[in-house]
């Protein structure tokens, strides 16, 4: 790392202070965003310090110059994938190519913040944000039971989107007006996935969700982004049940590959996660996923968590696997939260496939054809939020 580095990073933690300060005098709602923020900012910063204490580990087989220069490659990309996202922007303000607006509009904006934009910025990005949450916030995007899956189709992957993604702008409104409209979707949309996990359903799906807010059965692949959700509207101080996380947290641990002892000690030190329980084997994209899950739930230190983290270290990502952008995601932020060279083998590893693989107008495709049929606004967002890691700025990510 350069000291060119080391003023980039405090200068852009500085920045996020000043905007926590400049927002402080628009609305009391953004007292708890603010200092989440600033605490953001903190972390930051001593990371930085830190990486410098520990840079003999990270540049091992690198020079200085070369880590310095794949970070301007990041920055690179990634400016350059946010300028593709505002390009496919419509004129009613969704953010789509391939259909399920509010999904795909939704982890547009969610993109653009986990770099560092706002909706109150005056940039074209902060516009094409700002114009985002109005086609959200507008008339039959959520219905009257606070669902956002159906006027979409995207279902409750779509409605745990939105959720995750309003949660996180709450109280970063262009105004007053804007941060009620966020508040009051986001407990009714909240207040779904609560009544949607209570369903009656079998055993090993407990404390799940599925498809749809009436599904009776659940899968690993939906109920994260319904998890990550949840936890970010806590962070924000809406009503959620300490219960309903809890539900979830077992429901996760059912999905794991390996049984575990009377005191929850996986039989298999290494294993992963499947997409429902008793359902094979872990795949790349599930560990992932699950992975990422426990820690938003507060498990940083369960044998679980670090089993599948080891499990990742010895099944690495492929271009070639199925939802490999969706994975990679998940494997980004996740092993990021665990730190240390895990988080270290897990950003060289992302950041060297998805800039070989990043197309000349900023765009990404994946090889899977499940995403191909996504879209390029699902896999250049994804991809962008795989890169975010680097940034900290998206709360949810942080520990």
């Amino acid at each position: 790392m350069t000291s060119n580095d080391l003023s980039c990073n405090v200068s852009s933690q500085g920045r996020l202070a000043q905007l926590a300060l400049n927002g402080a005098a628009w609305l009391p709602a953004r007292i708890a965003r603010i200092a989440r923020i600033a605490r953001i900012a903190r972390v930051g910063l001593i990371r930085s310090i830190g990486l410098i204490a520990s840079i003999g580990l990270i540049v091992s087989s690198e020079s200085y110059a070369q880590v310095a220069f794949r970070k301007d490659e990041i920055d690179a990309g990634v400016n350059k994938a946010i300028g593709y996202l505002v390009s496919q922007q419509k004129q009613n303000g969704s953010i789509s190519d391939r259909g399920h607006e509010n999904a795909m509009t939704s982890l547009a904006i969610m993109a653009m913040a986990a770099v560092g934009h706002q909706p109150s910025d005056a940039t074209p990005e902060g516009i094409a944000m700002t114009r985002g949450l109005k086609f959200l916030l507008g008339e039959g995007r959520q219905d009257k039971s606070g669902y956002f899956g159906a006027a979409d189709g995207s279902r409750m992957y779509g409605h745990g989107i939105v959720t995750l993604m309003l949660t996180e702008m709450l109280g970063m409104g262009v105004d007053a007006e804007m941060d009620k409209q966020l508040h009051e979707a986001c407990q009714k949309a909240i207040d779904l996935i609560v009544r949607s996990q209570r369903i009656k359903k079998g055993t090993n799906a407990r404390g799940g969700w599925r498809y749809t807010p009436d599904a009776g059965d659940s899968d690993l692949s939906v109920s994260i982004w319904q998890v990550m959700a949840l936890r970010s509207a806590k962070n924000d101080g809406l009503d959620v049940a300490a219960a309903t996380i809890d539900d979830a947290i077992g429901y996760l641990k059912r999905s794991f590959t390996s049984p575990v002892d009377t005191q929850g000690i996986p039989k298999d030190s290494k294993a992963g996660f499947s997409y429902e329980p008793n359902g094979g084997g872990p795949s790349f994209t599930m560990t992932a996923a699950g992975l990422l899950a426990m820690q938003v739930c507060g498990q940083y230190e369960s044998p679980l968590v670090s089993g599948s983290a080891e499990w990742l270290l010895e099944h690495p990502p492929k271009w070639n696997e199925r939802f490999i952008l969706y994975g990679l995601y998940y494997f980004a932020q996740g092993m990021h939260q665990r730190g240390g060279s895990h988080a270290q083998r897990a950003a060289s590893i992302v950041s060297e496939m998805l800039l070989s693989k990043q197309k000349e107008n900023g765009a990404w495709e994946s090889s899977s054809g499940e995403e191909q049929n996504a879209g390029s606004v699902y896999c250049t967002s994804m991809a962008i939020l795989s890169l975010s890691v680097k940034y900290h700025y998206l709360p949810i990510y942080q520990r």
